[in-house]
């Protein structure tokens, strides 16, 4: 096991994290009415750019498999298994993300019947 990739995806991982702390709004900021526009707007933007990124994420891990069958130089089997692994942890996230929007619009759905 490369302890150096390791290392880069735990760097990555607080990197990301980070940077989703930046973007989060701060708790209990009023927002004015003319502000819930933009703010349905950097939701869809951030949704987008998570399953983009997941979406990487698997393509990158197949191209490497595929490589990796090949029989190409410079591919080990640990990178294709880490790359495999976080997409999948990726997607598995996206999914859950989802179940919850969905149980989410299903209450609102009740609410308002």
């Amino acid at each position: 096991m490369n302890v150096d990739r390791m290392q880069q995806l735990v760097v990555q991982m607080r990197a990301l994290a980070a940077q989703a702390a930046a973007v989060a709004p701060a708790p209990g900021a009023g927002a004015a009415p003319a502000a819930a526009g933009s703010a349905v707007g950097q939701f869809a933007d951030m949704l987008k750019t998570a399953l983009d990124g997941v979406n990487a994420q698997m393509v990158h891990a197949d191209q490497l498999q595929a490589r990796f069958a090949s029989g190409a130089s410079g591919v080990s089997l640990s990178d294709v298994m880490l790359a495999s692994q976080k997409a999948s942890l990726s997607f598995q996230a996206a999914l859950q993300v989802r179940n919850k929007l969905v149980t989410a619009y299903q209450d609102i759905m009740n609410i308002q019947a």
